[in-house]
């Protein structure tokens, strides 16, 4: 699915990605590829739903079923735990290292297969008797070894502020934390394939003026996904002024992928509407 956001006379396109593990959530994760593909999509991304760092035989039946369906895998977050019983990310971790690391070669074989570019690791929550300085220590040493890794087949590592209140004790809340995780990992490692990930959700609920943010970080931002707030329902839902951030996109440059990730009513396709109207966006 292919979009368009026009400013001026000036047509900025972007190719519109179905998060599939909100998105078509009526139907079993290995038929949503399908139903996006029906939708109109030509490319998907997913959150890390599968029950071991490894993937295992329910990680291949969906790459499967997004490649029966003739789509793009566009990203992948990296193993995050038992998202389901609240955990959000393993990366600062120290225990539990080996699993991260076990993810990263399987991922770096996934961007391989599909080609996929944008890898969401989230940072994980702060652990009792364990310094925050520590873990710190431990999540910059893994990122740095991911965007290593991933670099090998042209992958991009995401960092996401999360809602707070939302998520336990993730540290990460706003754009300059982000931020600044970003510009210790690529001076650390090297490389500048490690970017802020632009989740609109997030970032208004805990209260950021999101064009200011577009403003200042647009040549460190590596992927967008949209969502209103409050609610993390459709755009035009909430309160988020997305006319305006799609304004601030475009007139900054951004040219990487936006996302649909949001929770949909009852029926995901009807629901779509959204996209000829509060995001101005438009399909072609």
């Amino acid at each position: 699915m292919s979009a368009r956001d026009v400013v001026g006379d000036e047509a900025v396109r972007w190719d519109l990605v179905a998060n599939v593990s909100l998105l078509f959530d009526e139907l079993p994760l290995l038929e949503r590829p399908n139903a996006a593909k029906q939708a109109g999509f030509t490319a998907v991304e997913a959150w890390w739903s599968f029950p071991s760092p490894r993937g295992g035989q329910e990680l291949t039946a969906f790459l499967d079923a997004v490649e029966r369906a003739d789509l793009s895998l566009a990203g992948l977050n990296l193993f995050a735990g038992d998202m389901a019983a609240g955990e959000r990310g393993v990366l600062s971790a120290p225990h539990r290292r080996d699993e991260f690391r076990a993810n990263l070669d399987v991922v770096v074989e996934v961007a391989a297969r599909t080609g996929a570019r944008g890898f969401n690791a989230l940072y994980g929550q702060r652990l009792p008797g364990v310094e925050p300085a520590e873990q710190d220590r431990v999540a910059l040493e893994n990122l740095e070894l991911a965007v290593q890794r991933l670099a090998e087949v042209g992958g991009t590592v995401l960092i996401e502020p999360l809602s707070r209140n939302l998520n336990g004790a993730y540290p990460i809340e706003t754009a300059e934390q982000a931020i600044d995780i970003v510009d210790r990992v690529r001076e650390a490692a090297g490389q500048d394939n490690i970017a802020l990930l632009f989740d609109t959700f997030h970032l208004a609920n805990n209260g950021a003026d999101l064009p200011a943010v577009i403003d200042r970080y647009a040549d460190r931002i590596g992927h967008v996904q949209l969502a209103d707030a409050p609610g993390r329902g459709a755009p035009g839902t909430g309160t988020v002024d997305f006319s305006t951030v799609m304004d601030s996109l475009a007139s900054n440059g951004y040219k990487g992928l936006i996302a649909a990730e949001y929770v949909p009513g009852e029926d995901t396709e009807r629901g779509l509407d959204w996209v000829d109207g509060q995001a101005r966006i438009r399909l072609t």
